[in-house]
């Protein structure tokens, strides 16, 4: 991908280095100040920081937004949210509907969501509550080295799934999906699980059928040869069938096998319309 000098996301929060939780008015600072108090004064610590928040409301530990120059990972991430941005921007204006693009949230080793905790060795996700992706950059290491998927356009398929579980949000589709597996069993849920995972994979599908299209400034196109093949290539590797090596059975699989993920990805890649996802028919699978 010739991705150097596209346009950057400002829809990046970079929560690295900043721990998982925050404390109000001042971070750990203030909880130390607020525990010395206690011991001289005998006063409960616990009435003490409700004194300090009331006197700071929604003071909270600053998070850089946008991805830090010099950080070529993470103006990578910056460039392909971007990029998802104008995409899905464009199919959502022809449909007569507006795009709100998600927030991606990069992260080390542990992080908080409105879905609750994450570690980094869950892989990225996305939080339909805050219509965030989360990401610990070191995933992509583990796609080149644990899962023999390497290639900027691999890494760049990841973040376009992700923001194709947005997309789903935005359509309501997470609602009905999440409906639906409340009315079911596990078996179904599962299968339901893996409808959703692979039009997802169909999503990020039809932004690289766009990205194929695009120019950078300078008029070269943003996808060099072997782009797709990449992709297609991380899709397969991350499938319920290769990761489980067959110790699962695939009613119990959640994402999908390597040759579904790679054929939605393909069917995404091919059409580049948003209708040819359907992976909620009966024979989609």
């Amino acid at each position: 991908m010739r991705w150097e000098g596209g346009r950057r996301s400002t829809n990046i929060e970079d929560r690295r280095g900043l721990g998982v939780g925050t404390i109000g008015g001042g971070g750990i600072g203030m909880l130390l100040i607020v525990l010395a108090v206690s011991c001289l004064t005998g006063t409960n610590p616990l009435t003490l920081l409700q004194v300090v928040e009331q006197a700071n409301p929604g003071q909270t530990q600053s998070v850089p937004t946008g991805a830090p120059s010099g950080d070529p990972a993470a103006e990578f991430v910056s460039v392909v949210l971007g990029d998802t941005e104008q995409t899905w921007g464009r199919v959502f204006q022809a449909a007569g509907k507006r795009y709100d693009a998600p927030v991606l949230v990069l992260f080390e080793d542990e992080v908080q969501s409105a879905c609750g905790s994450a570690f980094a060795a869950s892989g990225p996700f996305y939080c339909p509550a805050d219509r965030k992706v989360y990401l610990d950059l070191s995933f992509f290491r583990e796609l080149d080295r644990r899962f023999g998927a390497p290639g900027d356009f691999a890494q760049a398929y990841v973040v376009a799934h992700e923001v194709g579980h947005h997309v789903q949000n935005l359509l309501g589709i997470n609602r009905q999906v999440s409906q639906a597996q409340r009315q079911g069993g596990r078996t179904d849920a599962n299968a339901i699980s893996v409808q959703m995972e692979l039009q997802a994979d169909c999503f990020a599908g039809i932004w690289g059928h766009h990205a194929g299209k695009n120019r950078m400034a300078d008029g070269r196109p943003l996808l060099d040869e072997g782009d797709i093949d990449e992709g297609l290539s991380a899709a397969a590797a991350i499938g319920d069938d290769r990761l489980t090596k067959g110790r699962v059975s695939p009613e119990s699989f959640t994402h999908g096998t390597s040759e579904q993920r790679a054929r939605w990805l393909r069917q995404g890649l091919s059409s580049g319309d948003i209708n040819s996802c359907d992976t909620f028919r009966a024979n989609s699978l």
